[in-house]
């Protein structure tokens, strides 16, 4: 039976190693009120940040190298996440071997994997809901640091790919009520998407998307709702991730966890703070960070 309603429930940034390393095995790293909030949703789309795969550095990324031991999906499971967004500045960390690992160990779980792939083909590949009307989701990741794929060489789904993303939501919403991009990108470490990544998120739903959900600044920022019901969210910060230069910068201890509410008619969205506890290395529910508020068009035009 077709479900007339649902809800997703998306994360910001994970990463088991670093500070994370084996945190997995802990039982107490989440509070019940996380774990609550999890499982009050229907789905939960994780941000997997790196590959799971046993790999080393090879020397060319340094403390920028990111992986996780598939032993990891051990959390991934406890806390319901059936959707990853694995396309990142970290999808390639561990090459192509990582990819495939971390597709093949989503498949045998049951979780469908987006974003990156062996080819343009496989990373734009959207995953679909039959809920709600029917959702279609795919990835983009912005291009700075990230190793896009091509016809024949593993990588992330481009951002400004625009002329297949434009194609892509036109297919998704001639099938489905509704279209959500799920965005690693912007800068790290602001308080504020820069001009340019609001334009690229705004022309994505001027081509018919409804919401993009965003991370990768590693920490919170705002969010823009419009008046054709469309929603952009542009960073939930961190969920699991904690490294050294993390550390030397603010706000990176904090988090959202969203949730987004499907009908056929409209998308509502609820929303709770969390904040890593460094010292006790627990992560909890908090108040939502100030900066996480609608900030619109007006508010820009005078900050510029």
């Amino acid at each position: 039976m077709k479900k007339n309603a649902t809800s997703i429930v998306f994360t910001g940034d994970i990463g088991f190693d670093r500070y994370m390393d084996r945190k997995w095995e802990d039982e107490q790293l989440l509070s019940e009120e996380l774990l609550d909030f999890f499982h009050s949703a229907d789905h939960v789309c994780a941000s997997v940040e790196g590959a799971l795969i046993d790999a080393v550095d090879d020397g060319s990324r340094g403390i920028f190298f990111h992986s996780m031991n598939p032993e990891a999906t051990s959390m991934y499971k406890k806390i319901g996440a059936d959707l990853w967004a694995i396309g990142n500045n970290h999808s390639m960390d561990a090459g192509a071997e990582g990819v495939i690992s971390t597709r093949k160990i989503a498949e045998e779980l049951g979780c469908l994997a987006f974003g990156a792939g062996l080819n343009e083909v496989e990373a734009s590949e959207p995953i679909y809901l039959d809920e709600a009307g029917g959702i279609g989701m795919f990835g983009v990741s912005y291009m700075a640091e990230c190793i896009p794929a091509t016809a024949t060489e593993p990588g992330i789904f481009r951002w400004d790919d625009m002329d297949r993303i434009a194609r892509l939501i036109k297919d998704i919403k001639s099938k489905c009520r509704w279209c959500v991009v799920i965005a690693h990108g912007g800068e790290e470490f602001a308080p504020l998407p820069n001009p340019y990544t609001r334009e690229r998120y705004i022309k994505y739903l001027e081509l018919g998307a409804d919401a993009v959900v965003a991370h990768h600044p590693h920490v919170p920022e705002n969010y823009e709702l419009f008046d054709d019901g469309k929603m952009i969210f542009y960073s939930l910060g961190n969920f699991i991730f904690d490294t050294d230069y993390q550390r030397a910068h603010a706000y990176t201890d904090l988090g959202i966890l969203l949730k987004l509410k499907f009908s056929a008619e409209k998308i509502d969205f609820e929303a709770i703070g969390m904040k890593l506890d460094r010292a006790a290395g627990r992560i909890s529910e908090c108040e939502l960070p100030e900066i996480f508020t609608n900030i619109g068009q007006s508010d820009y035009s005078a900050l510029a």
